[in-house]
């Protein structure tokens, strides 16, 4: 059980990484750091398409890799 659920974490932590290099930055130089979070709390542009699959993709591979975590170091072990 330990073993499966340490190739789990694994296999979650490179899904993780692949996730979040896959999205599109929010800001470009310095013009995105003056009004890229203006833009966040302003803005009424929502995620549509690629974007809001990656991003809710990212939010379930970062529960479970939390949730795996967990399991190993306070259950399994």
């Amino acid at each position: 059980m330990y073993t499966f659920t340490v190739i789990l974490l694994v296999v979650d932590a490179i899904a993780l990484i692949t996730l979040v290099l896959l999205q599109s930055g929010k800001s470009a130089g310095l013009a995105g750091a003056i009004s890229g979070g203006a833009e966040q709390v302003f803005g009424k542009k929502k995620a549509r398409g690629m974007d809001a699959v990656l991003h809710k993709a990212t939010v379930v591979t970062g529960v479970l890799l939390f949730v795996l975590s967990f399991l190993i170091g306070y259950v399994l072990t």
